[in-house]
């Protein structure tokens, strides 16, 4: 008789699967947020795994700051492409110019916390009930707390004492009309299950991802890759350096670190030594203590 070795990662993707199937089978109309970052593209990995050979039972909605790494945008095409899933755009830029948001400005502006009025719009734009996100719990205090099926009010509002219990994998996606779910099947895996993984299924990433010479400045202590979307003076000296990033997002808040790491074996012994959580290279958790939390009571991710 065969034995069937069944590991940790395929635990964590039979869960994965089966959250992806709730929300197809509790939601009429469902969207998964893909950034372009490491944890969407492992939510759309599980996608096809919990939906091929059929379409995909959402379709793929990036709110584009207008700000992101162009590596980032190369690789969201490039993926659309070739999986022949459906693509919805929302523009910051749109909602700076129909004055729905203001541009920050001064030395540390970013378009980040921008995003949530642009998602807020964008899912009553198109009636979505539920959006799949790629957070995981390991990340940062705030979504440590956070449910799997995470309810928001009608104004995509999260407040953390109306959490329902999911108790033997039950996930409960009851709601009223103009309320929605943001669901996060990979809640419970850490930033090396996600690499594991990628590095089993052979998951193509954006190449900023592995070591690469970049011009970057410092800026309060982290090194910011140099572009037009920093507002740089002469205090801001460039430099070239070897660096990678771990997580990505806004171009303004996203720091790199230093790494020689230029394939996944190498990224995962530099995970494995590292004392920092990757959130800990985005300067839009470190307005506040509670930074990360007051954006999710506002509607964020």
């Amino acid at each position: 008789m065969s034995e069937y070795n069944f590991d940790y990662l395929d635990e964590l993707e039979a869960e994965a699967i089966h959250i992806l199937r709730e929300v197809a089978g509790q939601f009429e109309k469902p969207a998964l947020l893909f950034s372009g970052g490491k944890d969407s593209i492992t939510l759309v990995r599980l996608a096809e795994k919990a939906f091929r050979p059929g379409k995909f039972p959402f379709p793929l909605v990036h709110i584009d700051t207008g700000h992101n790494f162009q590596e980032t945008i190369d690789y969201r095409d490039q993926m659309v492409e070739r999986i022949g899933e459906r693509l919805i755009v929302g523009s910051v830029q749109d909602s700076i110019n129909d004055g729905k948001v203001v541009e920050q400005t001064g030395k540390n502006a970013s378009r980040n916390s921008l995003q949530t009025i642009t998602l807020l719009d964008t899912i009553a734009k198109y009636e979505f009930d539920a959006c799949i996100g790629g957070a995981r719990r390991d990340e940062e205090k705030a979504r440590a707390k956070e449910r799997i099926f995470s309810v928001r009010d009608e104004f995509g509002q999260w407040d953390p004492k109306r959490q329902r219990p999911e108790l033997w994998n039950i996930y409960n996606g009851r709601i009223h009309k103009g309320e929605n779910v943001r669901i996060f099947p990979i809640s419970n895996w850490t930033e090396l299950d996600v690499w594991n993984y990628i590095r089993r299924e052979k998951i193509e990433l954006p190449s900023i991802y592995f070591s690469h010479k970049r011009d970057v400045i410092t800026r309060n202590g982290q090194l910011m890759a140099a572009s037009p979307f920093l507002n740089m003076d002469n205090e801001d000296i460039v430099f070239n350096k070897q660096v990678r990033f771990r997580t990505v997002g806004d171009m303004s808040c996203t720091a790199a670190v230093e790494s020689e790491a230029v394939l996944i074996d190498d990224i995962i012994s530099e995970i494995s030594a590292s004392k920092i959580s990757e959130r800990g290279a985005r300067l839009d958790d470190k307005v506040s203590e509670a930074a990360m939390e007051d954006r999710k009571k506002g509607g964020y991710f």
